[in-house]
């Protein structure tokens, strides 16, 4: 099968990898002319692929820049990202642009499935209307699903595989040409009744995450007034077998969907007079975290009788979570710009990230960076580091991850 893909991000190059892997040739387009010169020279920019798997898939992987290449593809599945606005409301700037360059090139027969996360209605009422320009027929002309992605990205348990493919189509023949499509990859593909469906089922799948991360996060600010360990109290509540769903407090949310799908789903819901307060206070809760982990270094750093300003605070992890390169909406850089206002002299470590371009940063060597600091934030827990190791060798710590449990050590303090 001749297939297209346009975003070659982290949803966009796995699923391209994994159709080729099924046999099928895959056009794989992106305008970051970066992105494309890696894959020309079989170089990874994602840590879930490695270079071995694109060097496999050449011969059936063509990157382009160019939409017209699409023009003999079956079906292009588009997975480019839908971020927030400055005022928080969705941007769906990059998802029009390249709906009005794909519909340019729109071919009789073509399926086009959009898998970026937006609010119910999306696909319907942006995207079929930009595909119908030449007065072409949905479900009969050309066919249009909605089929929202599930990567997780640094985690191999659950892949593309083996995580269930949700599709809804604008028709019956639109879903029915979806499902073909992706049971080529997926084990199980559910068919639903409808685009809008599919969409709210993905936001409803992270807000569910978000609601109680903001739980877990309110009950961890409760424990510090009272004096309770937050992790034991998780790690009792854990035990039960049934009734509870474990979540770990943290510094905050990153990554390109959990502090992001509340605000699609608010933005929604605002448009037919609903006003979901529950979905908005977690969220709230949730973009708070990092101010009040900053509160806490102040403590920390005033029951030493030290100022933040003049400090030299070591952040230890810049990726939204462990494993992966990814800064998208991270806390750290929220602490980091934070401290920075109150005049704090910051420095980080990331194996995963080598530079900050927005807070002018590069990440520094561990020892030497450990051995200059007044206080080391553990903000991101990569395995690569050795946090026991690295807490001991500063005269304070302050662990937001809660991965020095165990540890009985007095410079270090955990949320």
């Amino acid at each position: 099968m001749k297939l297209g893909i346009v975003g070659l991000g982290y949803v966009g190059l796995p699923l391209a990898l994994a159709f080729t892997e099924a046999g099928n040739d895959v056009v794989a387009l992106d305008t970051d002319p970066a992105k494309l010169a890696d894959l020309a020279a079989g170089r990874s920019y994602i840590e879930d692929v490695a270079d071995a798997e694109l060097t496999a898939a050449a011969p059936l992987l063509h990157p382009t820049s160019d939409y017209a290449d699409l023009e003999d593809r079956e079906a292009v599945i588009i997975c480019v990202p839908t971020p927030l606005s400055g005022s928080r409301e969705p941007d769906l700037s990059y998802l029009r642009e390249a709906a009005a360059a794909l519909a340019e090139h729109l071919q009789p027969g073509q399926l086009i499935v959009l898998e970026s996360t937006s609010y119910p209605g999306t696909t319907r009422e942006e995207l079929l209307p930009l595909l119908s320009v030449d007065g072409g027929t949905v479900g009969a002309d050309f066919f249009l699903a909605f089929s929202p992605e599930r990567i997780d990205p640094g985690r191999s348990d659950h892949t593309i595989r083996t995580t269930p493919k949700l599709v809804g189509g604008i028709t019956p023949a639109c879903s029915d040409r979806a499902r073909a499509l992706y049971e080529q990859i997926c084990d199980t593909v559910e068919v639903l009744s409808s685009p809008e469906t599919a969409e709210l089922a993905k936001l409803l799948e992270n807000i569910f995450r978000s609601v109680n991360i903001a739980l877990v996060n309110e009950v961890a600010q409760l424990c510090d007034r009272l004096g309770i360990d937050v992790w034991e109290v998780v790690d009792a509540a854990a035990t039960k077998p049934f009734g509870f769903m474990r979540f770990d407090p943290g510094p905050g949310m990153g990554g390109h969907c959990l502090p992001v799908d509340p605000f699609y789903l608010a933005f929604k819901a605002r448009e037919h007079d609903f006003y979901p307060e529950f979905v908005e206070l977690a969220g709230k809760v949730n973009q708070d975290q990092p101010e009040y982990c900053v509160r806490r270094i102040e403590r920390l750093l005033n029951n030493a009788e030290k100022s933040v300003k003049g400090s030299k605070i070591m952040i230890l992890g810049a990726a939204y979570k462990p494993g992966i390169g990814d800064t998208r909406e991270s806390p750290a850089l929220r602490i980091m710009t934070l401290l920075a206002d109150l005049g704090a002299k910051i420095s980080y470590h990331d194996p995963f990230v080598p530079e900050l371009p927005s807070q002018e940063l590069k990440s520094v060597d561990l020892e030497a960076g450990l051995a200059d600091a007044d206080l080391l934030a553990i903000v991101t827990a990569h395995k690569q580091v050795d946090h026991a190791a690295a807490v001991a060798k500063v005269p304070l710590a302050i662990d937001f991850r809660g991965v020095t449990r165990g540890l009985d050590l007095p410079n270090v303090e955990r949320l």
